[in-house]
């Protein structure tokens, strides 16, 4: 079963490989699928959880907590009291907020995670990416490189270099945040 999932996925995904300039470094291929997996995210989002009763949740929540605040500033137990019995009601609204927010993860869980058993048992697995040193540190890749030492065993042999995960992180935030602009979400992730 496996292996025809794999198969599929090749046939898929396969000619991105093929059609990279450097098919053995395919770093043209993982800014492609980051940019699929991102549509997909964010249309997903868009389509499974209204933004405007979110953003409405959201806006209601802070204000609450400002109220919150100034009670306590103020020492006012009597409008503590009051807007402790407003809590559960809050409460449920973040539950509610919660669970719409998890629709479309639902939905695009299992298709993410047969995209990324496919790049790690490809080609793209061997992916490495020189970065500029400026690039290097802003994405903290030294940081990944000291707990990559401790989580693989392994230790970073070529200067300045990422491999296909974190390149595949850096394109998907950037990617996901055009997306989302591109579609109108008011906020970010």
């Amino acid at each position: 079963m496996a292996d025809i999932i794999f198969e599929v996925l090749n046939g898929i995904f396969g000619p991105l490989v093929a059609l990279d300039p450097n098919p053995s470094n395919p770093i043209l291929t993982v800014l492609v699928v980051a940019f699929i997996v991102s549509l997909i995210s964010t249309v997903a989002n868009k389509l499974l959880v209204d933004q405007d009763q979110m953003n409405e949740i959201q806006a209601e929540m802070k204000a609450f907590q400002k109220e919150i605040r100034e009670a306590q500033k103020a020492g006012d137990g009597k409008k503590l009291v009051e807007l402790q019995s407003r809590q559960q009601e809050m409460m449920q609204k973040q539950t509610q907020m919660m669970g719409n927010s998890f629709k479309p993860m639902i939905v695009t869980l299992v298709p993410i995670l047969l995209i990324f058993w496919w790049m790690r048992a490809s080609v793209i697995s061997g992916l490495i990416v020189t970065l500029p040193p400026s690039v290097y540190y802003i994405t903290l890749t030294p940081m990944w490189h000291f707990f990559g030492h401790f989580l693989y065993g392994g230790d970073a042999t070529i200067p300045f270099a990422i491999g296909w995960l974190l390149w595949y992180m850096i394109c998907t935030f950037a990617m996901s945040q055009i997306l989302r602009k591109f579609l109108g979400f008011k906020q970010g992730f």
